[in-house]
């Protein structure tokens, strides 16, 4: 009888273990990549659409190889960092791969950075090689890169793309030996660190999320297993490479699948990326919510034929209703797929199945990927709470990193004595095991003593119909400590809403002290270059605007 109360007792927990029926893959990328060529040779494996140019898995594993071979000639040791700052391109793709084969650890720069930020990861990696684009946009990334060289010492060497200084790299292969190469590759363990991803709160330098083989081997292998992404089948991958959306979920997990990377653009461009799905005939697209909505907002969605496009995954942040309706209905995506995680979880611990229904799709984040455990703790306690009530998202498995690199005391913050990684999340544990993700603790808003979770305000905004999307933040209050403020953005044509028409709309909808205070309409929000909402840069600029400095 205690037993059994027992076993009650522990279904009530906001704990749950993902399924392990399929066992993890226990090789190194590099192994796993020539065994998915050597199984499909013939398959497309890399198209540049924007570039023109294609790879078979054979021909890729050639290309990556005498990469990888160039590297050593250049000398490149197991566990030397060499960084790559670019946007999507081939090129960055066929790095990833001769990285991993010699075990060099690749550095992955934010194309966003400016010389500080530059400065400061190279020499906090102790970066040896950079390979860099020339420039992007309004970037003049040569500039920047001689401009912090006399900073940067361990940098002994650089190489521009869309120069000749990839072909000099590549000329240097032929003083390697494809035996040589083998003889590193053999000496590789899948646990040997192999990415550093620098990762920003919101105070503090980046800090440099450390990844194994296994790490993101695995995860890029989970991910797209739970979509059914197979042999043959095409990914678009408008999301970036330099962060783990693009090059663990996009680029490992097609490869671990003997599927097709699609590069519809340098960076992500709504009406490239429509015209790449029709072009290559792709099953499957990733994105984050913004991205779809900008995909949805085009013009010319109604001329692009999207009937090939099956699955795909939506991640960065919960997915509205209204949002999936219309993915489903109007991309044709009928196994859209929710992820979410971090980028020192590899990046995913929680995924939706693409045959639930609407509300687990829309209204949470998913449940325990395989092989991880997840659980719900009391961010005061440390203890597990009940399923439905809200706490931390912690995660333990093969997935959590490795640790910050070369910061011992950030690291142990983040993992705890018994390996659990504390991402800083607010979530709820559903009965049926699938989470919802409520806010991050910083981003709760506390009004009046009211705990008030940004995003159950958000989605009720998002069922107004001249409401393109919303974001909701706290403000400071002399009465309430804090107020809600509402950022919103309207459909096109449609006339702005003020703070008036906003709370007229929620009244007797939600509490009133959920209730936005103050409505800014904008054109966009400020957005970091994977697309997520910078909530920190909305309050200042709300505080600002208010003047509630004091």
């Amino acid at each position: 009888m205690r037993e059994e109360h027992g076993a009650a007792e522990a279904d009530t927990q906001a704990y749950a273990l993902g399924p392990a029926d399929t066992p993890l893959l226990d090789e190194t990328i590099g192994a796993n990549f020539e065994r998915t060529a050597a199984t499909y040779p013939d398959a497309e494996a890399l198209v540049d659409v924007a570039g023109g140019r294609r790879w078979t898995y054979a021909e890729l594993n050639a290309e990556i190889d005498l990469v990888a071979r160039a590297l050593i000639a250049s000398g490149i040791e197991r566990g030397d960092r060499v960084g790559i700052w670019a946007p999507n391109c081939p090129e960055w793709t066929i790095l990833q791969y001769a990285t991993a084969k010699i075990g060099a650890i690749l550095v992955a720069v934010n194309p966003a950075y400016r010389t500080h930020e530059l400065a400061y990861v190279l020499r906090q990696s102790g970066t040896r090689l950079l390979v860099s684009a020339s420039a992007f946009k309004t970037s003049d990334y040569r500039s920047m890169v001689e401009e912090v060289l006399p900073e940067t010492p361990d940098v002994t060497g650089v190489v521009f793309l869309d120069t000749s200084d990839w072909d000099a790299l590549r000329a240097r292969a032929g003083q390697v030996s494809a035996a040589d190469l083998r003889t590193r590759m053999d000496s590789l363990q899948p646990s040997d660190p192999i990415n550093i991803q620098y990762t920003s709160g919101t105070t503090g330098s980046p800090k440099g999320a450390t990844l194994s083989h296994r790490n993101i081997l695995n995860n890029g292998f989970f991910v797209t297993e739970l979509i059914n992404l197979g042999p043959g089948e095409r990914l678009c991958i408008p999301v970036p490479f330099y962060h783990c959306f693009g090059m663990v979920m996009g680029n490992l997990g097609c490869t671990t699948h003997g599927a097709t990377m699609v590069i519809p653009a340098a960076g992500f461009d709504p009406a490239a990326t429509l015209e790449a799905i029709e072009k290559e005939r792709c099953t499957a697209l990733y994105g984050v919510p913004t991205m779809f909505i900008a995909m949805l907002g085009h013009p010319n969605l109604g001329e692009r034929d999207l009937s090939s496009l099956r699955t795909g995954i939506m991640a960065g942040a919960t997915c509205p209703m209204e949002l999936m309706k219309r993915c489903v209905n109007e991309l044709n995506m009928s196994e859209l797929a929710i992820a979410y995680g971090m980028t020192e979880t590899s990046p995913v611990s929680c995924q939706t199945l693409i045959d639930d229904d609407l509300d687990r799709r829309t209204s949470t984040v998913g449940r325990a990927h395989p092989h991880v455990e997840i659980r719900i703790v009391d961010p005061e306690t440390g203890h597990t709470v009940k399923r439905g009530q809200p706490g931390e998202f912690c995660t333990r498995g093969y997935s959590v990193m490795l640790g910050y690199w070369n910061d011992d005391d950030r690291t142990r913050e983040a993992v705890d004595v018994d390996g659990w990684m504390h991402t800083g999340d607010l979530a709820v544990m559903r009965d049926d095991g699938y989470c919802m993700v409520i806010g991050r603790i910083k981003d709760m808003v506390i009004r009046g003593g009211e705990n008030v979770y940004p995003r159950e305000v958000e989605e009720f905004l998002h069922t107004h119909p001249d409401i393109d999307d919303a974001q909701v933040i706290g403000v400071p209050d002399e009465k309430y400590g804090e107020e809600i403020c509402a950022w919103i953005r309207m459909r096109a044509g449609r006339t702005p809403l003020d703070a008036d028409a906003v709370r007229a709309f929620a009244s007797g909808k939600l509490a009133h002290y959920k209730i936005p205070r103050y409505v800014r309409v904008v054109d966009e929000f400020p957005m970091t270059v994977t697309g997520k909402v910078r909530k920190v840069d909305m309050r200042a600029e709300t505080v600002r605007l208010l003047g509630l400095e004091a």
